[in-house]
Protein backbone atom coordinates (compact mmCIF):
# COMPACT_ATOMS: atom_id res chain seq x y z
CA UNK A 1 0.00 0.00 0.00
CA UNK A 2 1.30 3.31 -1.24
CA UNK A 3 1.68 5.78 1.80
CA UNK A 4 0.38 8.87 0.96
CA UNK A 5 2.04 12.48 1.90
CA UNK A 6 1.53 14.49 4.69
CA UNK A 7 -1.25 17.05 4.81
CA UNK A 8 0.03 20.64 4.24
CA UNK A 9 -1.37 23.50 6.11
CA UNK A 10 -3.14 25.88 3.51
CA UNK A 11 -2.49 29.34 4.28
CA UNK A 12 -5.70 30.64 3.20
CA UNK A 13 -7.58 28.65 5.36
CA UNK A 14 -5.39 29.51 8.45
CA UNK A 15 -4.18 26.06 9.31
CA UNK A 16 -2.13 25.57 11.74
CA UNK A 17 -2.59 21.68 13.27
CA UNK A 18 -2.25 21.13 17.03
CA UNK A 19 0.05 18.31 17.37
CA UNK A 20 1.05 18.45 21.15
CA UNK A 21 -0.48 15.61 22.97
CA UNK A 22 -0.54 16.98 26.62
CA UNK A 23 -2.12 20.23 25.56
CA UNK A 24 -4.83 18.58 23.31
CA UNK A 25 -5.69 16.31 27.07
CA UNK A 26 -5.23 19.25 28.89
CA UNK A 27 -8.25 20.73 26.13
CA UNK A 28 -10.50 18.18 26.53
CA UNK A 29 -10.33 17.87 30.50
CA UNK A 30 -11.24 21.46 30.15
CA UNK A 31 -14.66 20.75 28.18
CA UNK A 32 -15.64 17.87 29.98
CA UNK A 33 -17.36 16.03 27.09
CA UNK A 34 -20.19 14.24 28.39
CA UNK A 35 -21.48 11.74 26.48
CA UNK A 36 -25.03 12.74 25.37
CA UNK A 37 -23.11 16.39 25.05
CA UNK A 38 -24.71 18.21 21.94
CA UNK A 39 -21.79 19.00 20.24
CA UNK A 40 -19.92 20.69 17.41
CA UNK A 41 -16.40 21.30 16.63
CA UNK A 42 -15.11 23.63 14.30
CA UNK A 43 -12.39 22.90 12.16
CA UNK A 44 -11.48 19.93 12.71
CA UNK A 45 -8.31 19.35 10.56
CA UNK A 46 -6.54 16.56 10.72
CA UNK A 47 -8.49 15.25 14.07
CA UNK A 48 -6.28 16.19 17.10
CA UNK A 49 -9.11 17.35 19.22
CA UNK A 50 -11.43 15.16 17.32
CA UNK A 51 -10.37 11.47 18.48
CA UNK A 52 -10.58 12.35 21.65
CA UNK A 53 -13.82 14.16 21.84
CA UNK A 54 -15.47 11.06 19.98
CA UNK A 55 -13.94 8.76 22.62
CA UNK A 56 -16.11 10.20 25.28
CA UNK A 57 -19.29 11.33 22.86
CA UNK A 58 -21.96 9.22 21.32
CA UNK A 59 -21.80 11.55 18.19
CA UNK A 60 -20.08 14.79 17.36
CA UNK A 61 -20.70 16.93 14.09
CA UNK A 62 -17.81 18.59 12.72
CA UNK A 63 -17.50 22.04 10.36
CA UNK A 64 -14.70 21.03 7.65
CA UNK A 65 -14.58 23.80 4.83
CA UNK A 66 -11.00 22.26 3.11
CA UNK A 67 -12.52 19.56 1.37
CA UNK A 68 -8.83 18.12 0.90
CA UNK A 69 -8.26 17.28 4.32
CA UNK A 70 -11.64 15.63 4.81
CA UNK A 71 -10.37 12.35 3.96
CA UNK A 72 -7.76 12.23 6.35
CA UNK A 73 -9.83 13.20 9.14
CA UNK A 74 -12.08 10.28 7.81
CA UNK A 75 -9.07 7.98 7.41
CA UNK A 76 -7.83 9.37 11.37
CA UNK A 77 -10.82 8.97 12.86
CA UNK A 78 -12.96 6.51 11.44
CA UNK A 79 -10.43 3.94 9.39
CA UNK A 80 -8.34 4.15 12.63
CA UNK A 81 -10.97 3.04 14.66
CA UNK A 82 -13.95 1.88 13.31
CA UNK A 83 -16.52 2.47 16.39
CA UNK A 84 -16.41 6.08 15.05
CA UNK A 85 -18.06 5.50 12.16
CA UNK A 86 -21.68 6.41 12.93
CA UNK A 87 -20.49 9.05 15.84
CA UNK A 88 -18.47 11.40 13.28
CA UNK A 89 -20.80 13.08 11.19
CA UNK A 90 -18.37 15.61 8.57
CA UNK A 91 -20.63 19.08 7.50
CA UNK A 92 -18.29 19.98 4.52
CA UNK A 93 -19.40 23.65 5.06
CA UNK A 94 -18.22 26.82 5.77
CA UNK A 95 -18.64 27.93 9.05
CA UNK A 96 -19.76 31.81 8.64
CA UNK A 97 -22.62 30.04 6.08
CA UNK A 98 -24.02 27.23 8.70
CA UNK A 99 -27.08 27.57 10.36
CA UNK A 100 -26.76 26.50 14.27
CA UNK A 101 -30.61 27.05 14.59
CA UNK A 102 -31.45 24.49 11.69
CA UNK A 103 -29.01 22.08 12.91
CA UNK A 104 -30.38 22.43 16.40
CA UNK A 105 -33.79 21.77 16.11
CA UNK A 106 -32.91 18.93 13.61
CA UNK A 107 -30.69 17.02 16.28
CA UNK A 108 -33.16 18.13 18.96
CA UNK A 109 -36.24 16.35 16.67
CA UNK A 110 -33.90 13.05 16.04
CA UNK A 111 -32.57 12.49 19.19
CA UNK A 112 -35.44 13.08 20.83
CA UNK A 113 -33.50 15.26 23.61
CA UNK A 114 -35.02 17.29 26.06
CA UNK A 115 -35.33 20.65 24.65
CA UNK A 116 -33.12 22.42 27.55
CA UNK A 117 -30.34 20.54 26.43
CA UNK A 118 -28.42 23.29 24.51
CA UNK A 119 -25.04 23.20 22.08
CA UNK A 120 -21.52 23.19 23.20
CA UNK A 121 -18.93 24.58 20.46
CA UNK A 122 -15.03 24.05 20.53
CA UNK A 123 -12.97 24.44 18.18
CA UNK A 124 -9.14 25.89 16.80
CA UNK A 125 -10.68 29.00 15.06
CA UNK A 126 -8.21 30.13 12.12
CA UNK A 127 -7.25 33.34 13.16
CA UNK A 128 -7.72 35.14 10.01
CA UNK A 129 -11.53 34.89 10.47
CA UNK A 130 -11.79 34.33 14.19
CA UNK A 131 -13.53 37.69 14.76
CA UNK A 132 -16.05 37.07 12.90
CA UNK A 133 -16.91 33.10 13.24
CA UNK A 134 -17.44 34.93 17.09
CA UNK A 135 -19.73 37.34 16.26
CA UNK A 136 -21.61 34.98 13.94
CA UNK A 137 -22.33 32.60 17.05
CA UNK A 138 -23.74 35.14 18.87
CA UNK A 139 -26.38 35.34 16.98
CA UNK A 140 -27.26 31.71 18.21
CA UNK A 141 -25.72 32.27 21.80
CA UNK A 142 -29.74 31.45 23.22
CA UNK A 143 -29.37 27.93 22.28
CA UNK A 144 -25.40 27.49 23.10
CA UNK A 145 -24.94 26.07 26.36
CA UNK A 146 -20.94 27.08 26.05
CA UNK A 147 -17.99 27.35 23.70
CA UNK A 148 -14.06 26.40 23.82
CA UNK A 149 -11.71 28.09 21.32
CA UNK A 150 -8.06 27.96 20.59
CA UNK A 151 -7.33 31.76 19.33
CA UNK A 152 -4.67 34.05 18.85
CA UNK A 153 -3.29 35.16 22.64
CA UNK A 154 -3.63 38.55 21.75
CA UNK A 155 -7.38 37.84 20.66
CA UNK A 156 -7.88 36.57 24.06
CA UNK A 157 -6.48 39.24 26.06
CA UNK A 158 -8.44 41.49 23.99
CA UNK A 159 -11.68 39.64 24.63
CA UNK A 160 -11.45 39.34 28.88
CA UNK A 161 -9.62 42.50 29.12
CA UNK A 162 -11.38 45.04 31.60
CA UNK A 163 -12.30 48.80 31.11
CA UNK A 164 -8.77 50.97 31.30
CA UNK A 165 -6.13 48.22 30.17
CA UNK A 166 -5.17 49.02 26.50
CA UNK A 167 -6.59 45.67 25.03
CA UNK A 168 -9.60 46.43 25.59
CA UNK A 169 -11.56 47.10 22.77
CA UNK A 170 -14.83 46.39 20.84
CA UNK A 171 -14.14 42.69 21.08
CA UNK A 172 -14.20 43.04 25.15
CA UNK A 173 -17.22 45.27 25.04
CA UNK A 174 -19.17 42.78 22.76
CA UNK A 175 -18.02 39.46 23.84
CA UNK A 176 -18.84 40.19 27.31
CA UNK A 177 -22.08 41.85 26.76
CA UNK A 178 -23.15 38.58 25.36
CA UNK A 179 -20.88 36.07 27.29
CA UNK A 180 -19.25 35.07 30.23
CA UNK A 181 -15.56 35.41 29.02
CA UNK A 182 -12.39 33.08 30.59
CA UNK A 183 -8.90 32.97 29.72
CA UNK A 184 -8.07 29.26 30.23
CA UNK A 185 -4.00 29.00 29.45
CA UNK A 186 -1.77 29.61 27.04
CA UNK A 187 -0.83 27.38 24.11
CA UNK A 188 3.17 27.66 22.89
CA UNK A 189 3.77 27.87 18.84
CA UNK A 190 5.87 24.66 19.55
CA UNK A 191 2.52 22.64 19.87
CA UNK A 192 1.69 23.28 16.46
CA UNK A 193 2.85 21.97 13.02
CA UNK A 194 3.49 24.18 11.32
CA UNK A 195 4.40 26.31 14.09
CA UNK A 196 2.60 29.78 13.87
CA UNK A 197 4.90 32.85 14.64
CA UNK A 198 2.26 34.01 17.44
CA UNK A 199 1.24 32.38 21.06
CA UNK A 200 -2.27 31.05 21.22
CA UNK A 201 -4.44 31.04 24.18
CA UNK A 202 -7.59 28.62 24.85
CA UNK A 203 -11.03 30.71 25.53
CA UNK A 204 -14.22 29.53 27.48
CA UNK A 205 -17.11 31.91 26.46
CA UNK A 206 -20.75 30.92 28.42
CA UNK A 207 -23.18 32.66 26.95
CA UNK A 208 -25.56 35.10 29.08
CA UNK A 209 -28.53 36.76 28.44
CA UNK A 210 -28.31 39.02 31.27
CA UNK A 211 -28.71 42.17 28.92
CA UNK A 212 -30.95 40.47 26.18
CA UNK A 213 -34.02 42.65 27.20
CA UNK A 214 -31.97 46.04 26.73
CA UNK A 215 -30.67 45.22 23.51
CA UNK A 216 -33.31 45.08 20.85
CA UNK A 217 -30.90 45.25 17.69
CA UNK A 218 -27.29 43.41 17.94
CA UNK A 219 -26.46 45.45 14.80
CA UNK A 220 -27.26 48.77 15.88
CA UNK A 221 -25.09 47.86 19.38
CA UNK A 222 -22.47 46.69 17.71
CA UNK A 223 -22.50 49.94 15.64
CA UNK A 224 -22.55 51.87 18.25
CA UNK A 225 -19.60 50.42 20.00
CA UNK A 226 -17.51 50.12 16.71
CA UNK A 227 -18.01 53.75 16.61
CA UNK A 228 -16.94 54.88 19.91
CA UNK A 229 -13.68 52.62 19.95
CA UNK A 230 -13.11 54.08 15.64
CA UNK A 231 -10.56 57.00 17.70
CA UNK A 232 -9.29 55.82 21.15
CA UNK A 233 -8.04 58.62 21.78
CA UNK A 234 -11.01 61.25 20.99
CA UNK A 235 -13.74 61.43 23.85
CA UNK A 236 -16.89 60.13 23.19
CA UNK A 237 -18.54 63.46 22.30
CA UNK A 238 -16.16 63.03 19.06
CA UNK A 239 -16.28 59.68 17.99
CA UNK A 240 -20.25 59.57 18.72
CA UNK A 241 -21.51 62.68 17.23
CA UNK A 242 -23.07 60.50 13.99
CA UNK A 243 -24.99 58.55 16.11
CA UNK A 244 -25.78 60.50 19.35
CA UNK A 245 -25.80 63.70 21.26
CA UNK A 246 -23.78 64.91 24.02
CA UNK A 247 -27.17 65.25 25.93
CA UNK A 248 -27.83 61.72 25.46
CA UNK A 249 -24.21 60.99 26.76
CA UNK A 250 -25.26 62.71 29.59
CA UNK A 251 -28.35 61.25 29.98
CA UNK A 252 -26.76 58.12 30.11
CA UNK A 253 -25.05 59.16 33.26
CA UNK A 254 -21.65 59.71 31.57
CA UNK A 255 -19.30 62.67 30.78
CA UNK A 256 -19.26 63.43 26.35
CA UNK A 257 -15.39 64.26 27.43
CA UNK A 258 -15.01 60.36 28.71
CA UNK A 259 -13.14 58.14 25.99
CA UNK A 260 -14.98 54.53 25.29
CA UNK A 261 -11.76 52.85 26.86
CA UNK A 262 -13.01 53.87 29.89
CA UNK A 263 -16.66 52.55 29.58
CA UNK A 264 -17.93 49.51 31.52
CA UNK A 265 -20.10 46.63 29.10
CA UNK A 266 -23.18 47.98 31.51
CA UNK A 267 -22.14 51.39 30.76
CA UNK A 268 -22.39 50.74 26.97
CA UNK A 269 -25.56 48.74 27.11
CA UNK A 270 -27.10 51.88 29.16
CA UNK A 271 -26.02 54.61 26.14
CA UNK A 272 -27.90 52.52 23.93
CA UNK A 273 -30.93 51.86 25.96
CA UNK A 274 -30.75 55.65 26.32
CA UNK A 275 -30.12 56.21 22.69
CA UNK A 276 -32.83 54.15 21.10
CA UNK A 277 -35.75 55.63 24.12
CA UNK A 278 -35.20 58.85 22.33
Amino acid sequence: MVKSPPHRARKRFGQNFLVDASIINQIVDCIQPQAEDLMIEIGPGLGAMTRPLLSRLNRLNVIELDRDIIPRLISNCIVADASNKEKLVINETDVLKFDFAAFYSQQITDTKQDQTKKLRIVGNLPYNISTPILFHLLNYRNIIHDMFFMLQKEVVDRIVSAPGNKHYGRLSVMLQTYCTVQALFDVPPSAFEPAPKVNSAILRLQPSLQFDDQIDSFTQYEKLVRQAFSQRRKTLKNTLKKVCTAEQIEQAGLSPTQRAEELSVADFVHLYKTMTQH
